[in-house]
């Protein structure tokens, strides 16, 4: 298998509602955010081009009628990747394993776009980057909170992450522009899902645009 061409996807990512993707606990969060969002050292929120990748490809295979990923289309596990199956044929390669045709980087906030509409108009928020939603849960019966507040970390609406994917054309791909299309229709069920967590609460409505 011979790399013959690459091609760059770049677009921005808008968050229409608050996004939450849940990085780990450090000693500063002690006492502090019961679920914080996840960071670069710098303090600055990202979307990791996994759960990118890991969301869209989850989206069409359900769309496709497939509950996980080695159950995939062939189409799917050669674009998205594959480990393949535990049986190895006569070179010793492992049967179905496919290489990953994109790469998903992590998609960064773009700090001077949120510095305009957030920073430069005194917007309130509990951390530079962040707001808090209070969120408790109910028992049905009594109407009463079972936990108390948690506080959930999140982007706030408004903000945008640029991204970048690389589709990978081997020279025994015929249908590169097939995974581009594919792609696409990944990033309009996106839109009309959510992207990270707590979706069915509202959190993670976004608005992809794109160019190549």
């Amino acid at each position: 298998m011979k790399l013959i061409t690459t091609k760059l996807i770049k677009g921005t990512i808008t968050l229409e509602t608050g996004l939450h993707i849940g990085g780990s606990k450090s000693s500063l969060d002690i006492g502090g955010l019961d679920s914080p969002v996840i960071k670069t050292p710098q303090g600055v929120p990202y979307i990791p081009g996994s759960s990118l990748k890991g969301k869209i490809r989850s989206l069409l295979g359900l769309k496709e009628g497939y509950l996980d990923v080695k159950s995939d289309s062939p189409f799917l596990k050669k674009m998205f990747g594959y480990s393949g199956d535990k049986d190895k044929d006569n070179n010793n390669k492992v049967v179905g394993a496919e290489i990953s045709r994109l790469i998903f980087r992590d998609a960064m906030l773009d700090e001077v776009n949120f510095r305009e509409i957030f920073t430069d108009k005194g917007a309130v928020m509990e951390t530079d980057y962040t707001e808090v939603k209070y969120e408790n849960k109910i028992n049905r019966k009594s109407g009463v909170s079972e936990e108390g507040l948690r506080q959930i970390e999140r982007v706030p609406a408004g903000a945008k992450f640029k991204f970048e994917i690389v589709i990978n054309k081997f020279d025994t791909d015929m249908d590169m522009e097939n995974f581009e299309d594919k792609l696409r229709e990944g990033f309009k069920l996106l839109e009309e899902n959510y992207l990270g967590g707590s979706g069915s609460r509202g959190y993670g409505k976004v608005k992809i645009t794109y160019k190549t």
